[in-house]
């Protein structure tokens, strides 16, 4: 339990960018440094921690905490990634005022910009692998990326809509 608690603080402390930016170290410590899911598991929380309201690192924190330990795993992880970030806010609080109009502050800030976004396309990329084994999953990512992008379909109705889809096409 404490290796569960080790891996998700030193998540919560290390990636910057929410939750999206979090995915490649969730799936690193899960899958290849620990082995409590294989690829295909990690996939499946994955979507259900999409469609799961809430923020979605948190949600794939508690679901992998509570396959590997139960309820307490799932308590657990999640009191450990989200440890982190209170902490760090909490203290950034205190001098917050003091340096919010400082330059150094704002060019550090924008320096971490292109890692969050590199962080998400490398999740983005490593899931669209796994996703992408035939043409009905590239069909439906296409189709709901479409329908987001270019029509601005409501995201709960498109959830819907990818759901019946994938039980139409398997």
């Amino acid at each position: 339990m404490l290796e569960l608690f080790m891996a998700f603080f030193q998540i919560g402390l290390f990636s910057f960018g929410g939750g999206y930016a979090m995915l490649p170290f969730i799936q690193e410590q899960a899958i290849h440094v620990h082995g409590w899911l294989t690829t295909s598991e990690f996939l499946d929380m994955l979507g259900i921690a999409q469609i799961t309201p809430g923020p979605i690192a948190i949600n794939t924190a508690t679901f992998v905490g509570y396959d590997t330990y139960g309820i307490l795993g799932g308590l657990m992880a999640t009191f450990a990634v989200v440890l982190p970030s209170f902490l760090i806010v909490l203290t950034i609080s205190f001098f917050f005022n003091k340096f919010k109009d400082s330059k150094v502050m704002e060019n550090i800030f924008k320096g971490l910009r292109p890692i969050v976004l590199g962080l998400v396309a490398s999740a983005a990329v490593d899931i669209g692998t796994e996703v992408f084994v035939d043409y009905k999953a590239v069909a439906i990512s296409l189709i709901i990326f479409s329908l987001i992008t270019f029509k601005r379909v409501n995201t709960i109705a498109l959830i819907v809509l990818a759901g019946v889809m994938g039980v139409l096409f398997y």
